[in-house]
Order: C-alpha cells, then structure tokens, then sequence
C-alpha cells in the first residue's frame, strides 16, 4: 500500500458526520526542536498568520489525527500536538513518556506553535499531560478541558485499553491490524478506524504493519501497573476554569473520581456525553466540539 497523504480523508471525515465540505482547510504540519536532539510535531489548523486559540492533546498510543472531525467541526485555528512517541513527533531515548516528561515538551511546542491560545484541550494521556502542564507551565493554560481521565484511573479502569495497546507490535497486512483494531473499538465505524489506522500506523518494507508510537514503554518489560494518583496534586494547582468530560460508554472515570475532583476543585464543570466510549472525539465528534466552542465561549 502506498504512502497516504495525511490530508486526503478529510472529506471523509466531514461527510461521515454532516459537516459541510467547501474543499480541504487550511491544515499543515510543522515540527519544533523541543531538545536532545527530539522534535515534536504538531497539525496547524487555521490560515497562515492565524493564531490558534485552541490546543488538542491526545490520548496513549494515539496521534494527533485524532482530533480532525473534532478540529473541522469547530473551524476555528487550533493546533492537535503528537505527544513525544506517538505520530510524527520524536521517540525518547529513554522510552518514558510520562504526563510529566510530555508537559514539557509540549510547552515547548505550544510557545511555538500557540502561545496565545485561550483552551488546553487533553485526552487520556494528553489529559493526564494537560493537568501537568496546568502544574508546571501554567503561564500556557487559561482554559483547561479534560476528556474521560483523571488520576483516579487505574490499571482495573484502564483494562480494555492497556489490552488493545500491549497487542502484537507488527501485523502481517493491513486487513489483519484493522481487524484487531475494530475488535477493540466497538463503539466506533469501521470506516472511521479504518482512517484512524492510516494515520497511526505505517507499512514496512516486507509488507507488514506497525504501529508508528513507541512500542518500548515499561509495560514491554513487565510493569502492567497504571497510577496516577499522585498526580491529585497537578489538579490542586490548576488555577483557571476546568471542565471534565465523561463517555457514557466509558469505565475509565468513575463515579469517585468525579467526588474526588469536585473536593479539589469545586468549580469544576462535569459532563457526560451519552453514546461516547473512551474517546469522545472518535464517538461522538460533533457533540464534543460543540460542547468545547461553549466552554471557551464561557467565561
């Protein structure tokens, strides 16, 4: 199978869901020396000069083309970032991508690409890394929207997903990746895990497919362990106005984990998006971006 190019499913992406098509945005793809050697990549949507007023980070073993019906819905400029291991962007040395270790490589990346942006916008991992950016580089985060994690997930919550990402690392064709994809993904259309794959994986030289994330993480070593309770203390530092949002589909946040981050920040909006797993943007793109437009309207 030949090399796609990243843009040509955009259409797909809008007719699948209504939007209206006028021709290909203004989307592009840029990349920024965030140290050591490593770049991280990001997707630049709005027209050149435009200054994105939103951020999009996605989730564990995901990449930035996560966001593209989300991104269409909300015409707005925005930059979708690919996490440090994940998409285009850098592996480490060290295979440790941490919520931590990703918040500062993605401040990097947002003085670059967004320093103005009025929303910091994180899924799972990227929202575990958007608390920790809210803690450690809070000058880059005025609005803060977190979609179906908080540190109150575990390995029990995480199950189903640490299942499907410590799958095999190579795939015999294409059809064989898809198929343990959709196996995996039951809320979403064959059709739209069909691009997500295009986008997240790559063949290689004997016909195979891999992934294109860093598979080394320290669950390829044994340690199946997921905790992120002590990141409690990044949701104490955030200091601007947070919303969570919740798949109705999804075990990922609990029930405690919503009273646990109401104690801590009372202001807190929590919303769960009825028919929407784990990844809401997959599900139920429409209803996210409508709902991430009112909450950076909101004051």
């Amino acid at each position: 199978m030949a090399e796609h190019d990243e843009f040509s499913l955009l259409q797909d992406n809008a007719t699948e869901v209504g939007l209206p098509w006028a021709g290909p945005p203004p989307v592009r793809r840029e990349a920024v020396d965030v140290g050591g050697g490593r770049r991280v990549s990001g997707l630049i949507w709005g027209p050149p000069g435009s200054s994105p007023e939103i951020v999009l980070l996605h989730g564990g073993a995901q990449n930035a083309h996560t966001w593209d019906t989300v991104a269409l819905a909300l015409d707005r400029p925005m930059v979708a970032i690919d996490l440090p291991g994940h998409g285009h962007s850098d592996w480490r040395d060290d295979h440790q991508y941490t919520p931590a270790s990703n918040a500062d490589d993605v401040a990097v990346a947002i003085r670059a690409f967004a320093p103005d942006a009025a929303m910091v916008v994180g899924m799972s991992l990227g929202g575990m890394t958007a608390f920790c950016l809210a803690q450690r580089h809070p000058e880059m985060v005025r609005k803060l929207a977190i979609v179906d994690v908080t540190p109150g997930t575990d390995h029990a919550k995480a199950e189903p997903i640490i299942a499907f990402i410590s799958g095999p690392e190579k795939f015999a064709s294409f059809q064989e990746i898809l198929d343990r994809t959709i196996e995996y993904n039951p809320t979403r259309t064959e059709s739209s895990l069909r691009r997500g794959v295009l986008h997240n994986a790559h063949e290689l030289p004997d016909g195979s497919w891999s992934w294109r994330w860093d598979p080394n993480r320290p669950s390829r070593q044994g340690d199946q362990s997921v905790d992120f309770s002590p990141l409690w203390e990044a949701v104490d530092a955030v200091k601007v106005p947070l919303l969570l949002l919740r798949g109705a589909l999804s075990s990922v946040v609990g029930d405690e984990d919503v009273e646990e981050l109401k104690r801590r920040q009372p202001s807190a909006r929590v919303i769960v998006v009825d028919g929407a797993g784990h990844s809401i943007q997959g599900d139920k793109p429409v209803e996210l971006a409508r709902l991430l437009d009112e909450f950076l309207a909101s004051g």
